[in-house]
């Protein structure tokens, strides 16, 4: 279950919040001083803390503070000021949002869902895309593209592609292609690399690419061209 942090000194606020966290299945650790709220978040087992600004002991900008230069768990900053100094002052100590008071709860709560769904983003990995002049081969959605174009090859002839254009000018031998993408134990012989070549061909040339090729080298096997 995800785990948030709450840390006001209103408790009023703390059950109303904790409530409406708890539909939205988090499970919620509530401190009501500034002091407790650090000690809390330093622990690193929360998956976002909403942080009072005006705490008891300790105000919640030095919490933030505080627990930025070691986390990096979005932070929440809740006041009952509204003035264009705090709101600068809360994000610029790290914090990843700042609601004013008086509040929803339901607001609260989806603004904890947008700020998570923006790490979110900003955390994926990019998709893995190679490139060569005209072609555009999406490796994880192992899809191809000549100029924007799509072409729709078989999972033998799209692995075929990536392995001639990730290493361009190298020729590969029939033997080298059949072991690599059919392995040592299959049965056929190297015809059936020309077969696939010939079928490749004929698919990628329903879209224009004078910037590249695969090119048969004869007697050896074969190799992708860029043209210049």
């Amino acid at each position: 279950m995800r785990q948030m942090l709450i840390a006001d000194d209103n408790q009023a606020i703390i059950d109303i919040l904790t409530a409406f966290a708890a539909k939205d299945g988090w499970q919620v650790t509530a401190v009501n001083d500034g002091d407790a709220a650090l000690a809390a978040g330093r622990t690193g087992r929360f998956d976002v803390i909403l942080l009072d600004v005006m705490l008891p002991k300790r105000d919640g900008f030095s919490v933030c503070r505080a627990l930025r230069t070691a986390l990096d768990v979005p932070i929440l900053m809740i006041t009952a000021r509204g003035e264009d100094y705090d709101r600068i002052m809360g994000l610029d100590t790290g914090a990843d949002d700042y609601i004013v008071k008086p509040f929803s709860a339901a607001e609260v709560m989806a603004r904890v869902r947008a700020v998570l769904r923006r790490l979110e983003r900003s955390a994926a990995p990019a998709a893995r895309t190679l490139t060569r002049g005209s072609l555009t081969l999406l490796l994880d959605e192992e899809r191809v593209l000549i100029a924007g174009q799509a072409i729709i090859l078989t999972k033998k002839e799209f692995d075929i592609l990536c392995l001639l254009a990730e290493n361009k000018s190298r020729v590969f031998s029939r033997d080298h292609l059949l072991e690599s993408l059919w392995g040592y134990d299959y049965e056929g012989d190297t015809r059936t690399v020309d077969t696939h070549i010939k079928r490749l061909r004929a698919k990628l040339a329903k879209a224009l690419h004078p910037d590249w090729e695969i090119r048969t080298v004869w007697g050896v096997g074969y190799a992708f061209e860029v043209i210049p």
